[in-house]
């Protein structure tokens, strides 16, 4: 697609180019941290624990020449229940759908047998790809070389680029790779589009976010956020939100709960308190939790609550 800009000087031909552009790698490599870093903003959740991410999440760069949809995906790895199966299924099915794959390693540590599927799966794919080796802000340059040239032997001819997600380190230069890489196209979504998520999405993942990092062991894995309700009240510059925490078990519940409702009022109030600041207006969220046995293997539940 190309634009023609005139003036009394000259014209030319601006090529505008945009895509789709897969965030893929195993569980917990930094790719919901690399897609906002990408965007400048926080669109996905980030937690330490491995999983964090179960749903695709677009998130798009629009500048004056290039627009890129950037989707970041659930980790790929080796799941035995039916929900983390559905995870890996979404993922696997979004490198058909895109015209360029990142493909992030934790550059501290050494291919795992994950790893290795991942790049068997992306050898016999004609999609363009791109070797990230992330989070090279903790370990020493020289550690750099060996697993780049084990990169090359499992993807040879593939462009490799060590970043720091976190720190933003060649970040530049890995936009500068993927717009090249681009095909000549059109603005998919309207310039000042971050995300196609809807509020009530976000509001859902942010209440789960704060689960993820409040709780341990298999709790967050085990609950789930649905949003009851969503009401927006403008003449009070409000907005009414009600959710429900489903959780797996009964003993799981108290805990959540915490002695006189302490850990549902921890998690209300942190995720409260950066919707304001994400939406721009005041929250009243109201938490409830419920027991679901067995959501987690259940695919009617699976898909109620879009999974």
């Amino acid at each position: 697609m190309s634009i023609e800009i005139s003036n009394d000087a000259n014209q030319q031909t601006v090529t505008h180019r945009s895509g789709f552009v897969a965030i893929v790698g195993r569980p917990n490599v930094g790719k919901s941290t690399l897609l906002n870093q990408l965007l400048g903003e926080k669109i996905a959740i980030v937690t330490p624990k491995p999983q964090t991410t179960r749903n695709q999440i677009k998130g798009i760069k629009t500048t004056a020449n290039e627009q890129i949809v950037f989707l970041d995906t659930p980790g790929i790895h080796r799941a035995h229940s039916l929900m983390n199966k559905r995870m890996v299924e979404t993922a696997l099915k979004t490198l058909k759908e895109v015209d360029m794959v990142l493909w992030l390693i934790d550059a501290r540590e050494a291919l795992r047998r994950e790893d290795q599927d991942i790049a068997r799966t992306l050898k016999e794919s004609r999609t363009l790809t791109l070797v990230l080796l992330n989070k090279i802000d903790l370990i020493s340059k020289g550690k750099l070389l060996p697993l780049m040239e084990q990169c090359s032997l499992l993807l040879p001819e593939r462009e490799i680029i060590p970043i720091s997600a976190l720190k933003g380190e060649n970040i530049d230069l890995l936009l500068e790779t993927i717009i090249r890489g681009l095909p000549e196209g059109p603005r998919y979504y309207p310039e000042g589009d971050v995300t196609d998520q809807t509020e009530r999405f976000i509001a859902s993942e942010i209440v789960r976010e704060k689960i993820f990092l409040l709780t341990r062991e298999e709790i967050p894995y085990a609950t789930a956020v649905t949003i009851d309700e969503f009401t927006e009240k403008e003449e009070k510059n409000l907005i009414v939100i009600k959710a429900t925490i489903y959780t797996e078990r009964e003993s799981h519940k108290p805990i959540l709960i915490g002695k006189k409702g302490s850990m549902l009022k921890e998690v209300g109030r942190q995720a409260r308190e950066e919707l304001e600041l994400l939406l721009g207006c005041k929250i009243f969220l109201e938490l409830f939790v419920k027991v679901h046995t067995g959501w987690t293997q259940d695919p009617h539940t699976l898909t109620e609550f879009g999974l």
